[in-house]
């Protein structure tokens, strides 16, 4: 299913929990994209890289989100915007609705409607 959607798209964005798994996770990631980049769809670009589920308080979060940053600044854009991970949002999943909808004030909520300004500026 991810290499149809791949297929079919223009851009694709990134989304990394900063964690060491995930940052794994997102390098193979990567390269599925080159792979569908050089063999199904060479239009095909990447918008950037989206961090959530961010515990800000946490050193790891801080480390590795300062090491994406660093590492792909010049190749893919790192959006400023950080998604924070709070407990709205899998509550929000449950009761099957947006948590934009669900908890309006919840951070997570109120990052994501800040990432949609973010991305709708850089699109342009």
């Amino acid at each position: 299913m991810t290499i149809n959607a791949l297929a079919a798209s223009d851009e694709v964005i990134i989304t990394v929990n900063p964690q060491l798994l995930a940052m794994m996770g997102m390098q193979d990631f990567l390269r599925t994209v080159m792979k569908i980049r050089k063999r199904i769809n060479p239009g095909l670009g990447i918008a950037g890289i989206l961090m959530t589920m961010c515990e800000s308080r946490t050193k790891l979060c801080k480390v590795l989100t300062e090491e994406v940053t660093e590492s792909f600044q010049e190749q893919i854009r790192v959006f400023e915007t950080r998604i924070p991970s709070t407990v709205k949002v899998g509550e929000g999943i449950y009761y099957s609705l947006p948590v934009t909808e669900y908890s309006p004030k919840a951070s997570a909520g109120m990052a994501y409607k800040k990432f949609a300004k973010e991305l709708v500026s850089y699109e342009g």
